[in-house]
């Protein structure tokens, strides 16, 4: 990793909760697929946000961090950025980091499954296999709570209907009458359309308790347990 100063650029609101932050940075960023920053705060408070933008597109950072009132560690660095952004002063992060990158080295169809927020390092994935023109299959399960947090609905929707090898599934755990797609929970819905996973690589981000369970319901399902990646793994075994 290296230490780099940045400015902000925007700070946009996706949704009440999460916030897309965009850094300007001196050069474009080395980094690949499913990696993600560090945010310098002070010497011992550094805070992992994933790359919302694919490595083909690296003149900037894009980050989006779902952020409550009650969730200081994500609060405390969305203003950071604000105040950064108030005051034109640089912020400092450190990048690239994280070995749940893109693998490049097989053509497996590829599904990606994103529990709220994770939906970041599934995003950078997904762009960069289009940016690619890579056309193995790609499944894309991107999980909320409610249909309101699917800001990027329509984009992933446009590019499933443009692309024959791209499937989008969004899930939707809190379902109301005007949501006519799946609903459920996030990993029932991957677990229902694939009878067997032992022919593929799978992306996974979320809360840590939700990536150890996919691993646990996937291998179950045939995945091999070395092609199911996810920067939680480097912390749960």
């Amino acid at each position: 990793m290296q230490a780099i100063q940045c400015t902000v650029e925007s700070i946009n609101n996706l949704t009440p909760y999460i916030y897309q932050i965009r850094l300007n940075i001196p050069q474009p960023l080395d980094f690949k697929a499913g990696q993600y920053l560090m945010l310098v705060l002070a010497e011992k408070d550094k805070r992992a946000f994933s790359i919302a933008n694919s490595p083909s597109d690296n003149a900037f950072i894009e980050l989006h961090i779902g952020a409550g009132a009650e969730d200081a560690y994500a609060m405390g660095a969305v203003t950071h950025f604000q105040e950064a952004l108030a005051n034109n002063t640089s912020v400092t992060i450190e990048a690239p980091a994280g070995n749940a990158y893109l693998q490049t080295q097989n053509d497996r169809p590829i599904i990606l499954v994103a529990g709220g927020t994770g939906y970041t390092y599934t995003k950078s994935i997904a762009e960069q296999l289009f940016a690619t023109n890579t056309t193995q299959p790609v499944y894309f399960y991107w999980g909320v709570r409610s249909q309101d947090a699917l800001y990027d609905l329509e984009y992933w929707q446009q590019k499933a209907s443009e692309l024959t090898h791209f499937t989008f599934v969004p899930v939707v755990e809190n379902n109301d009458d005007a949501w006519q797609g799946t609903n459920g929970n996030l990993l029932d819905a991957v677990l229902n359309d694939f009878a067997s996973l032992a022919d593929y690589d799978v992306y996974c981000a979320g809360r840590f308790e939700m990536v150890g369970k996919a691993r646990e319901v996937f291998t179950a399902q045939g995945l091999n347990r070395d092609n199911i990646f996810g920067d939680a793994f480097a912390f749960i075994k």
